[in-house]
This record gives structure tokens, sequence and C-alpha cells, in this order.
């Protein structure tokens, strides 16, 4: 099946796929120990954060049941705030996203037509452009300084997410062809 074949669908008869769940599960990288992110967050399995405090373990099986129940957590928001259909890449790559920016920064209108903000490119149907801006969320507050900063890490997350957005092949998700 090409590219081409896919069709968008309303998100409500969208769930994230195998390819997009294991992204995230590589984009995380597996983390037996609960540890503090890179904004001191503290962290374990895949990404994990909600409850978690330091000295936390976990098992592969676990992390990946609670990965795949995080990812529902936040499909369940996107479905609320997303009103436009999708293409299954387009909703895998923004599952990922929201998993790692959270689904109240992902669903957080700018209220300013002028000057919209990702979901309000996505719900006006400038698919293009929400995809673009996905590059947008690179940033991370220093836990030392309380400033944002540039991250290399998520510069090359929100890279492979635009790339799944957009159909194009990405590290660690297969596209059609």
């Amino acid at each position: 099946m090409d590219k081409q074949d896919f069709i968008r669908m309303g998100v409500g008869a969208l769930a994230l796929s195998a390819s997009g769940l294991v992204y995230i599960a590589n984009r995380e990288a597996y983390r037996g120990q609960a540890y503090p992110d890179i904004a001191a967050v503290p962290t374990i399995g895949y990404g994990s954060t909600a409850g978690v405090k330091l000295g936390d373990k976990t098992t592969p099986e676990r992390a990946l049941i609670r990965l795949r129940a995080d990812a529902g957590d936040v499909e369940v928001v996107l479905r609320r705030c997303i009103k436009v259909p999708l293409f299954q890449y387009e909703w895998d790559a923004y599952v990922a996203l929201a998993h790692n920016v959270g689904p109240g920064a992902f669903c957080r209108s700018s209220g300013n037509a002028a000057k919209p903000n990702l979901i309000d490119l996505i719900n006006a149907q400038r698919y293009a452009e929400a995809c673009q801006r996905i590059h947008a969320y690179r940033l991370v507050t220093n836990p030392k300084t309380g400033l944002k900063e540039v991250s290399a890490g998520l510069v090359n997350a929100r890279e492979r997410e635009y790339r799944i957005c957009t159909g194009q092949p990405a590290d660690g998700y297969g596209v059609p062809r």
C-alpha cells in the first residue's frame, strides 16, 4: 500500500499504531530504575512520569504495559481537542509528541488566529503547517537556571516526528512506501 492510498479518518476511528508505540518506546529508551529526566522530572520505563518517585523500579514488560496505558490516556485527550480527520501517521506523530510534551500543552489553543498554536493549525486543516510546527517543541526548562533552552535530543525527536507526520520514513517508525 502506498502513502497515497491512505485516507484521513475521524480521530474517533484512530488508535496509536504498533509502529507509533514502538517509535515512542525507542525514543524514550527503557530505564528500569526511576531517574530524573533533563527537566529533573522523575521518569521510569519508557518515559512514564505520573506518580514516579526516584528509587522506583520496573521491568520491561510492565514498562511496555504502562507505556500503552499512558499513550491511551494521551489519545483520550487528543480525541477531545482534534476536530478534523487525520492520516494514521499524522495521528501517530501527534500522539508521540503529546506523550512527550503533555496533552495539555499539545491541546492549548492560542485563541489568536494571527498566531495559531499547533492545535489551531490542525483544526484549521492546515496540515503541512501543523506538521512543521512540531519543530517548535524543542525547548526544555533547565532545572538549574529555570530558563528555557534548546535540547539537542528534542531537536532530533521533533525532526523524526515531523517526518512521521508528513508520511516520510523516520528512524524507529515504518511508513508506507
